[in-house]
This record gives C-alpha cells, sequence and structure tokens, in this order.
C-alpha cells in the first residue's frame, strides 16, 4: 500500500506554523517564582495582575515557552527548514497495517529514521481520511523499534496497537537511539530535547503531507522519556491536538525529592547544571506550567501510583494547578488522569482508557 504525498509547499507551511505566539526574540520575560500559581500574569516592571482571562493566560503561556527555551536553547527557526525529502526504505504487511521504514530530513543534511504505520484500505471503497499520532518512545536501546511492536515491553508497543484501531503513526527515534546517532551540542543545539521537538515538528510535517491523514486530527503519544518528550513538542507544535503522555512528569520539587540533576545530562537540557546550578529557585520553568500550557487542548495522564520516577503527588499538584486554566476555555473534561495501582509502566487498563480517549477526541471529531 502506497502513501500518496499532498502538493502544498511544506517550507511556507512550517515556516508559519513556527510563528506561535511566543515573545520577540531577545526579549527577556519576567521571572515567576511561584511555577505553581499560573493565576498570575506579571510585566516587565515585575507587576503582576490576576489571569481572569483566556487573553492574559496567552500573555503567561508566551512566558513560560520563552522560559522554556532559555533551559533547552531556542527553538530552531527558517534556518533550520530543508524539505522533508521522506523516502520509504522498505515495507513490510502486519495484521490490519502496514509497516514501512522511511527516513525524512529534519534540516540541511540531517536525516532521521521512523517507522511509519498506515492502516490498510478498507476492501470496498476508498480509503478514509485518517486520524494520526506521533509514537515517541522510551529511554530505550531500540528506539522506535519498541512502540513499533519490533522488541522491548509489549505493554509500549503503542504506535503498533493504533495503527491496528485505524490510526496513521510515526515513531521516529529519540537524538541518541535506535539508529539515530547525532552530537547535537556540535549541531548548534543547547539541548537534545530540543533538537528532539524540532525533528517531531519535522515528522509532524511528513503527517500532514500525507493523503490518507486528517491534518486536522492528529495526536501525540509517549511513554517517560517519550511522556515528557510529548509533552515539550506539543508544547511548541499547535497541530498536535491530543497528548497522552504515560509516567512523563511531575513537579520538579517532587522528582527524587528535588534532586534534578537527572535531567541534566547531554540528553536533556544541561543548562539546569551548567547554567541553574540545579537549583529550583533558578529554574525558569516548572511542569505545572507546560500542563497549563497546553490547554485548552486534551491532555490525558497514566501516572501510577507507585512510579518511582515520577512521585505520583507531584502529578497531582501540576494538575491542580492547570485545572484552572481549562476552566478558563471551558475544557475541565478534557484534562483527564488515570492513576493505576503500578509501578512504572503502561498497564493496559490505562492504556486502553488512553485510546478510548484519543477515539473520542481524534475519531468523533470528523
Amino acid at each position: 500500500m502506497g502513501s500518496t504525498r499532498r502538493s502544498r509547499n511544506p517550507l511556507l507551511l512550517l515556516a508559519t506554523l513556527w510563528s506561535i505566539a511566543l515573545p520577540a526574540r531577545g526579549e527577556a520575560p519576567p521571572d515567576y517564582p511561584d511555577h505553581g500559581n499560573l493565576l498570575v500574569v506579571r510585566d516587565a516592571e515585575g507587576g503582576q495582575r490576576p489571569v481572569e482571562s483566556t487573553a492574559d493566560w496567552e500573555v503567561r503561556r508566551g512566558h513560560i515557552l520563552a522560559h522554556l527555551q532559555e533551559v533547552m536553547g531556542p527553538l530552531p527557526g527558517p534556518e533550520r527548514l530543508a524539505p522533508l525529502d521522506w523516502k520509504v526504505l522498505a515495507e513490510f504487511p502486519e495484521e490490519g497495517y502496514v509497516r514501512k521504514k522511511v527516513e525524512f530530513q529534519a534540516e540541511p543534511g540531517d536525516r532521521v529514521p521512523a517507522w511509519l504505520l498506515i492502516p490498510d484500505a478498507p476492501e470496498d471503497g476508498e480509503a478514509p481520511k485518517r486520524p494520526a499520532m506521533l509514537a515517541l518512545h522510551q529511554t530505550v536501546a531500540i528506539g522506535k523499534d519498541e512502540p513499533a511492536g519490533l522488541g522491548g515491553k509489549p505493554d509500549l508497543w503503542y504506535a503498533r496497537e493504533l495503527a491496528q484501531r485505524g490510526y496513521v503513526v510515526i515513531a521516529p527515534d529519540y537524538p541518541n537511539f535506535g539508529e539515530y546517532h547525532r552530537d547535537v551540542y556540535k549541531m548548534g543545539y543547547a539541548s537534545a530535547s530540543m533538537k528532539a521537538i524540532w525533528n517531531n515538528k519535522r515528522a509532524v510535517d511528513l503527517l500532514a503531507s500525507l493523503s490518507e491523514v486528517d491534518p486536522e486530527r492528529i495526536g501525540v503519544i509517549g511513554h517517560s522519556l517519550g511522556g515528557h518528550n510529548a509533552i515539550f513538542t506539543a508544547a511548541f507544535e499547535p497541530r498536535l491536538k491530543v497528548v497522552v503522555s504515560s509516567c512523563g512528569f511531575n513537579a520538579f520539587p517532587y522528582y527524587y525529592k528535588g534532586d534534578v540533576a537527572g535531567w541534566s545530562h547531554k540528553g536533556y537540557m544541561p543548562r539546569l547544571r551548567e547554567v541553574y546550578g540545579l537549583d529550583l529557585k533558578r529554574i525558569p520553568f516548572d511542569f505545572p506550567e507546560l500542563i497549563g500550557a497546553l490547554a485548552p487542548r486534551p491532555f490525558f495522564t497514566c501516572s501510577p501510583l507507585h512510579d518511582a520516577n515520577f512521585d505520583v503527588d507531584g502529578v497531582r499538584v501540576c494538575l491542580r494547578a492547570a485545572r484552572p486554566i481549562y476552566a478558563l476555555y471551558r475544557a475541565e473534561d478534557d484534562l483527564q488522569a488515570e492513576f493505576p495501582d503500578a509501578e512504572h509502566s503502561f498497564e493496559p487498563g490505562a492504556r486502553m482508557k488512553a485510546y478510548e480517549f484519543l477515539d473520542q477526541k481524534l475519531k468523533a471529531a470528523r
């Protein structure tokens, strides 16, 4: 089964989407000493006012994304754009879908490997426009192969399971996992997190270019590394209409009792150590703000009660902080959480609820 590419100018499309609401480059955002209080917005002089409208929140949201870039480095601009020039390297028929080995050009000279899973067309009639998902893997050496169902833990084969539910799915490798090995710092990035965001945005470009895909119905899912990678990417990618994060976050004071060294290695954000000294009082963002920044888009988290990485109390702190922001948009029901009696896992019950959530938000949105 071949994929058809839409006739459009992807560079123009991405250049337009890149200009999402961010403060002007070089404009320092005001500091926020309490990252758990999302109901205030500050100005450059230090004055503050309550967040009483979605317009107020969009100003605060811009500050959040600016602070995130202080840690991750800037979101790439048009200078990183290049034609996707994506290629199918191999195809494998699977039960209910075709699994394609593909690669695409994320930026000039940098090609990213991925699996592209496309459900079989119905035997009678034209294939419908389908919802699509960006599937992001956990910390595992085989990278994209795990969500594609080629190894690792069956509970994390969500790309495969979603393809069998009728979604077109792309699963790329995170930097230095699977088949994708790069020194992102020599490429000019300040973090692997930002490089992953950029690559993921290009993967969304690829999905949106497919004739099988409804570009208005694209979501993202991930576990652990993939869980926060999903949040980070969605914060900068408005085309991701639904976000599912399993075991992906909590508020920094609850992460190993406030020891955020695990976030500071070269696979994430070295500036947390190099610039901010791992000092929570100096780090300019936290996850309550990032969950709020996703509003009003539907968000589902699987946060097990016994997750040793992401203490569930810190997850609840984030959700409590973000709920009033969802309320501003009258979208309280779109902020959902499942707290299974489990450890650091995406166990079947929670996973099925996540899929039902996706079906409700993406399949019913035709």
